[in-house]
This record gives C-alpha cells, structure tokens and sequence, in this order.
C-alpha cells in the first residue's frame, strides 16, 4: 500500500481502471475487476480506510492511495468505478467526467453479469425490512434468493449462477450512477428529508430514487406518499399500496365485521394485523410492499403469509430490548433521519421517552415538534446536533441533554412511567459518537440490560 506521496504509478504509462472509495464494496470491485485480469489502482480520501489489510492480504500488487485525491489518477483512467460513499461532485470526479472518463457504480458491473431475476428496492426508511422479508418470502416459496447490495453482501460478491433470484437493497448514491439494471419489479417506499448534505434539495434527493422505475417491469407505489409515488416513466403495469381502504388491485388495510383490522388485498383478507410479530404502522407499511413486490414477481400468496405471522423484524429497527418496571425500551438506532424517527413515534403506541441526537447530515428537524408534542412525555439529546434539535422541540416537553448513551439511559430511567416506551430513534447518523447505526443501538442494549440487572 502506498500514501499519496509515495506513490510509483505513473498512471499515463498503464491502462487501469481506478476503484474510488475502498470499503466492502471497493474490494468486492477490486475482487471482480482482478477475476476479470484488469489492472487496478484504488484511491481513499482516508488515510486508514477499513478493508485495507484485506485489499493488502489478498492484492499486494494493486496499489491503493489514500488521503488528498490526486486528479492525474482520474483523469489518466480508462473508467471510474466510485464507491457510493463518494459523492460525484468530488471535483477529481467532476474532472474526470469533463474528460470523458465513464463513470460508473458496482450495481452497474453487476448488471453486465447477473443472470437472475432481479428486485430493486430503495427509499428514505424501511429498505432492509423490505429486502429482507422479501428474501425470506422467496425462500419460503423454494427460491433460491439473496438479498444484496446496500444491505449484506456487495453485490459483486453475490454473483452465483445458483441463485434465482436477487433482491437489492439500494441507496440513493447506489441508483446516482446506475445505467441500467433490468429489474422484474422495484419499489420507492417513500421519502423523506434525508442526506441533504450531499443533495441540493429535497426534490433532488428524490429524483435520484426515482430512476429506479426507469429500470423495472412493474412498479410498485406507495400510494400514500406523493414525492415516492411521483413517476415520470412511460406508463408501465403498476401495483399500489396504502394504509387506508385499498381500491381494487391494490394492497391495504381494511377492517371486518368483528373490527379485526387485516391486510388486504382488494376486498380480499390476507392476515390479521394482530397476527403480525413486527408492530408500528411504518412496519404494515414495509408487510404491504413486501407483499405487493412478491405479486409481482408471482410468489404464491401462502408462502408470503407464512413469512409475514415468523417475520420477527431486524435489530436496530423498533427492535423490543426488555421491559422494565413497565416500561418498554425500545432501539431504532436505524432511525437516522427525521422521517424515520416521525414514523417511530406515530406508528407505536402508547407515551414515549425519545433518546435523540448525532450528526444531522444538513437536515431540517423542525417536522419533528409535532410529534414530539403529540407522542412524547420527554426528550433526552446528545451528540453534535443535540442543540438543533432542541431549538425546534415545543418549550412544554421535557428535554434533557446528556454525553452519552450510559446517561442517556439512566435520564430515561427517570423520566418514563408505567406504560411508557423508552425509545431510541435518534434522527441523525451515529458516526459522531459511534462507528456506526449498529453501535450506537448495541450500546444503548447494553445499557438497558445493565439498568434490567440492577432493577432485578
């Protein structure tokens, strides 16, 4: 491995594709690019990007390139492979492109060589859920299917001539460089304000989600959101979704005789809500998709139910840790935006105690006094953004700030009473306190089973 300033490539003097950003995603590309017998340099703006003993164990003669990026490398390659990471404004990047130099994603080497059928599942909140129980409905159903791409295994890594069916959990940097992927259906679940540091605006971030459609035989729309279900793509076959009464051809919610509220299908009864093992409105949200993605892709209507009554949900999403003393504590670490954490606090019941906080990523946190003033009793904030957070939150809720997740807890401790969830849903990233979503929630699980041991 090499830093910038030692660098011995004098990239005119070799064809060589450059891999931008390394990562999981980076070395399955450098993996892929290898197998083929292309040479390959790798640059990182990091100085100790993760993944790079790896790249040194396994290709000790790719040369990889860390810290300030050194145009001449972009602009002397035959093509650019960016990891999503990377924004395309990078001006090395933006040079390259004034020279020419295809740009493009792993999602896109990936659709020169799969063979399957493919799903493409995208949107603000709700993408890992979906891809997920998608993937376990084809399983039930005696497919072969994997689930890839922004979740799990990169997708290049995924490549197998025994799968039969690909589900793709992509991000909006994903679909930012995507050319063309054939897809037998694929959803945008919805949108909301979210990575509004990289994106111009809201309109812009959704945009980018929007060319998924472009790509896909039948689309699938939540109806009940209007930037998600916006399309300007030729009129292709499509199937909605909604939490309200559903229309004919539609999936949605619907209540009985006896007042059971089931999962519907047109008039058609599908399941008992109450039947369901993940719980909140954004979770019958994440059932439906589901749902309608796998009619889509004709798998049978038992199969898909049968998944649905197992399906336990993933951790870090509203994921129940103990209840104590009766209160619920609850981690939806995964909550990183305010969309997200909005859909926590109206979609579960009862009063909460909200563990907010982190590194807001540019966005605009004044939607979330609503709910607040309406669904909680307090509101406990840390990390950078804590402060901007507050200064929207309405003056007659409770709200303490704390340094970390140990007195996060013992603040919630203190503030929740008998029926009341503890809820971590920060609507922010972790990476200010944390190495990522998946800590910050372990830690908070942490915290809670020491309280449950102390409260025993």
């Amino acid at each position: 491995m090499n830093a910038l300033n030692t660098m011995t490539v004098k990239p005119e003097q070799a064809v060589y594709t450059l891999v931008v950003g390394l990562g999981k995603t980076g070395l399955s590309v450098v993996r892929y690019l290898r197998a083929l017998g292309e040479a390959v340099i790798v640059v990182d703006s990091r100085d100790i990007p993760p993944g790079l003993k790896d790249l040194s164990n396994e290709y000790s003669d790719v040369e990889c390139f860390t810290g300030k990026f050194d145009t001449a490398l972009f602009v002397n390659a035959h093509r650019i492979v960016v990891s999503p990471g990377v924004a395309l404004a990078e001006p090395a990047l933006i040079e390259a492109k004034n020279n020419n130099i295809e740009i493009i994603g792993d999602i896109d080497l990936f659709a020169h060589e799969v063979m399957a059928p493919v799903v493409g599942i995208t949107g603000s909140n709700g993408k890992s859920t979906v891809t997920t129980l998608l993937t376990l409905m084809a399983s039930q159903a005696g497919k072969n299917a994997v689930a890839s791409g922004n979740i799990g295994t990169p997708v290049l890594d995924s490549l197998d001539d025994d799968i039969e069916l690909y589900v793709l959990e992509l991000s909006s940097f994903q679909l930012e460089t995507l050319q063309y992927l054939p897809m037998k259906a694929a959803v945008v679940l919805n949108i909301s304000a979210d990575h509004l540091d990289r994106y111009e605006n809201l309109s812009a971030y959704a945009m980018s989600k929007q060319v998924i459609y472009e790509n896909a035989e039948v689309l699938i729309l939540n109806k009940d959101d209007v930037l998600a279900s916006r399309i300007s793509v030729p009129k292709k076959q499509q199937i909605r979704f909604t939490l309200n009464k559903p229309e004919t051809n539609e999936f949605g919610l619907c209540e009985g005789s006896d007042e059971t509220v089931s999962l519907c299908f047109g008039e058609q009864q599908l399941i008992a809500v109450d039947q369901l093992k993940i719980k909140g409105s954004h979770n019958l949200q994440n059932a439906l998709a589901a749902l309608a993605l796998g009619s889509a892709i004709g798998l049978p209507l038992e199969s898909m139910l049968e998944t649905l009554k197992e399906f336990k949900g993933l951790r870090h999403r509203t994921q129940f840790v103990a209840e104590i003393n009766g209160v619920n504590w609850i981690n939806d670490s995964k909550a990183t935006n305010v969309g997200a954490t909005i859909a926590a606090l109206t979609g579960l019941p009862g009063k909460h105690v909200l563990i907010a906080g982190g590194e807001s990523k540019g966005a605009d946190f004044s939607e979330l006094a609503e709910a607040v003033k309406d669904h909680c009793r307090a509101v406990i904030l840390m990390g950078n953004d804590a402060e901007k957070i507050r200064s929207v939150l309405p003056d007659d809720i409770t709200v303490e700030m704390v340094t970390d997740m140990q007195a996060a807890v013992l603040a919630a401790k203190s503030l929740a009473m008998p029926g009341d969830n503890v809820l971590l849903a920060p609507a922010c990233a972790s990476f200010d306190m944390f190495e990522n979503f998946e800590h910050r929630g372990d830690m908070f699980i942490q915290a809670v089973e020491t309280l449950s041991e102390v409260s025993s």
